[in-house]
């Protein structure tokens, strides 16, 4: 049969339709087959149920008290518990206060390049006949520095001896920690105290004097002495009319020392401060003779006025002996205090305060840690808790 091009054409064009649900079938169908394929292979709800049983109910670390009853209660089956070193008995909210930044206590009021000229008032020995060295009180007038020179218990300030050194330049400053209040010793507040001991010690066979130290204890009531600061936030008293403060201190590290009992038990002190002292003060004392003792009369004074709220320890170290049959030295009066010291470390009203030469805080450390086993502490571990609660301050030379 023979179709003309007209008929060829419409009978082509009438098969599209077909063509295109052909198409279309086999598109649905392969597109249903691979949706029902990808649902096949999804991961079936009913594993996810499976896997929230095996997370713990509690996902976070367990609690201090939770590790300290793990360690003290293992397991039979469980060596690894076995050989896991017990901790040591932890202080209770040692870290409860956070330290303090004493943003409003004045810093650098004067410096190097512009210090302050005060005038000297005093300068006597606190040496008693027989005593070991050179230690004077020096105090310095205030009244005129513009801006006004002003500190507070705890603070230093430096000191620029006149003269150069073998350069030709200017001797460097040295600090000094301040032995006063901030109502100075005649409780006008316009003067600063120093206790300083005049440094001595032995090159090649000759005596070499301390160029400041020196040159203070050297220095008359009049002459003009180049001062800057105040400087330190180290050593400050606590705000809490109910802290208790315990204090180690060797030598001149008496001086923040002497300032912190003037503030609490001074009569005119007292009157004169919005500050009321009711806590605990004790103070361990080193020295190398009884004739080394500083500000001794005071303190006597101190401990029979005010018995509930002050003791005084003292260590001489050549004139008494500790348990081994050696000298005394402060660090032996620590371990005999042992317990009542720990006593009052575990309340978190109490601060300590070290200050002194650098040589004494090894002896220090020694007898915290041995002190600390006694109560079942670990001074390692406690002393950095104490530093960051700013319980613990040190100021060593």
């Amino acid at each position: 049969m023979v179709y003309s091009q007209a008929k060829v054409i419409a009978g082509g064009l009438a098969h599209i339709p077909i063509v295109i649900g052909i198409f279309y079938f086999i598109m649905t169908f392969f597109n249903k087959r691979a949706i029902e394929y990808a649902e096949a292979n999804k991961p079936k709800k009913v594993e996810k149920k499976v896997e929230k049983p095996q997370i713990k109910e509690k996902t976070v670390a367990p609690t201090k008290v939770e590790a300290k009853t793990e360690v003290q209660k293992p397991t039979s089956d469980s060596p690894e518990i076995k050989t896991e070193t017990p901790k040591s008995k932890e202080i209770p909210n040692i870290e409860k206060k956070p330290m303090k930044k004493h943003a409003d206590v004045p810093v650098n009021i004067y410096r190097p390049k512009t210090p302050y000229e005060g005038t000297v008032l005093e300068n006597y020995s606190l040496l008693k006949e027989g005593a070991i060295g050179r230690v004077n009180h020096i105090t310095f007038d205030l009244k005129d520095s513009d801006p006004f020179l002003n500190y507070v218990e705890g603070q230093s300030i430096g000191i620029m001896p006149a003269g150069e050194d073998a350069n030709g330049k200017p001797h460097k400053l040295r600090l000094y920690s301040i032995a006063s209040t901030r109502h100075g010793d005649n409780f006008n507040g316009n003067t600063v105290s120093l206790c300083v001991r005049q440094l001595q010690y032995e090159k090649d066979g000759e005596t070499i004097n301390g160029v400041c130290s020196t040159y203070l204890c050297d220095i008359k009531p009049g002459d003009k002495v180049k001062i800057t600061g105040p400087v330190g936030k180290e050593m400050l008293l606590p705000d809490e009319e109910d802290a208790n403060i315990v204090m180690l201190a060797t030598g001149t590290g008496i001086a923040p020392m002497r300032a912190y009992l003037r503030r609490m038990f001074e009569p005119t002190e007292k009157e004169k401060n919005n500050w009321n002292f009711k806590g605990k003060a004790w103070l361990f004392m080193g020295a190398p003779k009884s004739a080394n003792l500083l500000y001794e009369e005071d303190l006597q004074r101190y401990l029979t006025d005010n018995p509930e709220n002050f003791k005084y320890t003292k260590a001489i170290s050549r004139e008494q002996q500790n348990t081994k049959g050696g000298r005394m030295y402060i660090q032996d009066r620590v371990l005999e205090s042992a317990n009542e010291l720990f006593n009052m470390i575990e309340n978190e009203k109490t601060h300590i305060y070290l200050c002194g030469l650098k040589g004494m805080e090894p002896g220090i450390d020694e007898a915290m840690t041995k002190a600390a086993e006694e109560k079942g502490l670990n001074w390692s571990e406690l002393r950095p808790q104490l530093k960051k609660a700013g319980r613990w301050h040190v100021e060593t030379y």
